[in-house]
């Protein structure tokens, strides 16, 4: 599917996103940055924002917490450090019990901790205390992933948060937009079925081989 003109997508790719969002953040540049990547997607548009600015590259672990008999639908999130996030009105909605969030939002935590397991072992964790924080995927769609890292950031203690995104829904975008000290959006949806995979004309979902090649990588030609 097409960006909602119906005329063009927006995006060749990921890394085409990336790099179109990096010229937003020129700003950035000369600052003591770090640009986290929400894995899997985000992983190549922080790379190239990361080249861009000649700044560190972290990852930031996020999963969302599934709706029980609809997995591609979430109500929250969950970090590394366990910072969790409820859409409340659809837990209030689908009438969860409190037990049965903790059960799922901990399968989900363990998931969380095994990625990061696999993926530190390549690219170990910069500091983020006393750091401008970008941090980024590769479209926003609920939203509530991403304000489970801005929460996580907080508690690291960033100085400052920037969210980038290539594209987002207008309710993502104004649940996140409150949380931080920035919000970059090359592109905000303002439509009544929003999917971040039509916004890119070569999209596929990533593996964690895929992101595992896209570390190395960048740990090949990036000394920092």
């Amino acid at each position: 599917m097409r960006e909602d003109s119906g005329e063009f997508y927006l995006f060749k790719d990921r890394a085409d996103a990336g790099r179109k969002l990096a010229e937003r953040l020129a700003k950035c540049q000369g600052q003591d940055v770090v640009v986290l990547a929400v894995p899997r997607g985000g992983i190549p548009v922080a790379i190239e924002i990361a080249n861009f600015l000649n700044c560190p590259l972290d990852i930031l672990i996020v999963r969302k917490i599934p709706v029980p008999q609809e997995p591609e639908a979430g109500y929250g999130a969950v970090t590394e450090d366990g910072t969790i996030i409820l859409n409340e009105p659809m837990v209030r909605y689908l009438g969860l019990r409190q037990e049965n969030i903790n059960f799922q939002a901990e399968e989900v935590r363990q998931e969380v901790l095994r990625r990061s397991s696999l993926y530190r072992k390549i690219l170990p964790p910069v500091r983020i205390a006393g750091r401008t924080a970008i941090v980024t995927d590769d479209g926003l769609a609920s939203g509530y992933t991403m304000l489970a890292a801005v929460r996580s950031l907080r508690n690291q203690k960033a100085t400052s948060i920037i969210v980038a995104v290539p594209v987002a829904s207008v309710s993502a975008f104004n649940l996140v937009k409150p949380e931080v000290d920035d919000l970059v959006c090359l592109k905000v949806a303002r439509t009544s079925w929003f999917a971040v995979a039509s916004y890119y004309q070569n999209w596929y979902d990533l593996s964690d081989d895929d992101v595992i090649a896209y570390l190395r990588k960048w740990q090949k030609q990036s000394v920092r």
